[in-house]
């Protein structure tokens, strides 16, 4: 793929070349990699695009930086969502994908770059979790938004949750309904973190909808 992200690759188990798969795209928090979303995952046949931040970070790598009032910088962010954007587009194209099974899940800063890639990508995504994160108030404000009408999205967060308070997942979801997504918030006593109780309802979240094609 002709992409700036680097990123690892993950087949379907026993994949058949006459079949389409379901594709998650796993977006890691500031400061990790490529590689640490990939433990929150149940066995799933899918096409899993496991991929790094372009800013390197501490040991670990970014989506973007922050900025004033502990916003995004937008000049490096709207950079990001769209070659992110851009990179399931051309993996639907490249890959032995269903065009109606398709994940977008992120932690952190990942979250971040999930929930508002959805508006760039519109109802070419099936389904959205983000994990800790919130939704900018530029894009919420300013972003020419697609229909999201069909899609679902997952938000899960800690309500003591010291890095983004717990009202910033309650007003991402009360936006996203605004714009007729299906939402679902859960929020579970714990910090900035996931814990097994998320890791399992992240599960069925997922679970449910691959089922239901």
């Amino acid at each position: 793929m002709n992409t700036p992200f680097t990123f690892t690759h993950y087949r379907p188990k026993n994949e058949q070349p006459t079949t389409t798969y379901p594709a998650i795209f796993l977006l890691h928090g500031m400061g990790s990699n490529e590689q640490d979303l990939l433990q929150l995952l149940d066995t799933v046949p899918a096409h899993i695009f496991a991929i790094r931040g372009p800013i390197a970070h501490g040991n670990g790598y970014a989506f973007f930086t922050i900025g004033e009032e502990e916003q995004p910088v937008r000049a490096i962010f709207d950079k990001v969502v769209v070659a992110f954007s851009q990179f399931v587009e051309q993996a639907l194209i490249e890959f032995s994908i269903n065009p109606q099974q398709v994940y977008v899940v992120g932690f952190n800063q990942g979250a971040v770059i999930a929930q508002s890639s959805a508006f760039v990508l519109g109802n070419q995504v099936t389904g959205v979790a983000a994990l800790s994160g919130f939704l900018p108030n530029f894009v919420q404000e300013e972003y020419v938004k697609k229909d999201i009408s069909q899609v679902a999205f997952f938000i899960s967060h800690g309500t003591y949750d010291y890095i983004y308070p717990f009202k910033e997942a309650e007003q991402a979801a009360v936006f996203l309904e605004a714009c007729d997504a299906n939402v679902t918030l859960m929020a579970y006593e714990d910090g900035h973190g996931v814990t097994p109780q998320n890791r399992a309802d992240f599960n069925d979240f997922l679970h449910q909808h691959i089922a239901k094609v």
